[in-house]
């Protein structure tokens, strides 16, 4: 009897233990998924506007064709990267509607009229309100997939991962040209 303790508590007390470790996995997956859908509504919810601000700014006939086909393009591209889950192409993405967004913002200036127009106003609200949510939520979502990565690579946990196929999530991110400032001046020359 003693000698069964001696054996089977051991593997007892690994079995338990290797029990929490992939329950803890699991709950991290979850998080980011959430994490990310989270994101999903957002972005969901902020295309539903674009269009909506593009059909405004295109009732100022002169107002920058070129500007509104980049945001559209860039629109287009956010959507696709996010239908397929592709994390790199959609901070890419991303990347370029935030600048495209920028220079709208930016161009608007030079028409009183248009940033005079409410229904213009109340568009340029909601889409900055919903740009920042979107940077609060893809901080949240950064954070729990370096929880996660950081996990699956860690002792013993490595071990547990690896058994059930835990892997590696990538993290959304822009491209350091998408991070810059839009260049005003440029805009008006």
């Amino acid at each position: 009897m003693s000698t069964a303790i001696l054996f089977y508590g051991p593997v007892l007390i690994l079995l338990v233990y290797g029990v929490f470790i992939y329950n803890s996995l699991v709950r991290i997956k979850h998080n980011v998924a959430k994490a990310w859908s989270n994101i999903d509504v957002l972005l969901k919810q902020r295309h539903d506007e674009l269009p909506k601000l593009i059909e405004t700014c295109k009732q100022y006939k002169q107002f920058e064709q070129d500007t509104l086909r980049q945001v559209t393009e860039a629109r287009s591209r956010v959507q696709q990267a996010g239908a397929i889950g592709d994390i790199p192409a959609l901070g890419l993405a991303e990347g370029a509607l935030r600048m495209g967004l920028g220079q709208i913002f930016a161009v608007v200036e030079a028409y009183p009229e248009l940033r005079a127009n409410e229904h213009f106003a109340q568009l340029m609200s909601r889409i900055t309100g919903l740009e920042d949510a979107i940077a609060d939520r893809r901080e949240l979502y950064n954070e729990h997939v370096n929880i996660n990565n950081a996990r699956i690579e860690q002792f013993p946990d490595v071990f547990v991962a690896h058994l059930f196929g835990f892997g590696a999530k990538a993290l959304l991110s822009f491209s350091a040209a998408d991070k810059k400032d839009v260049d005003v001046k440029a805009l008006f020359s």
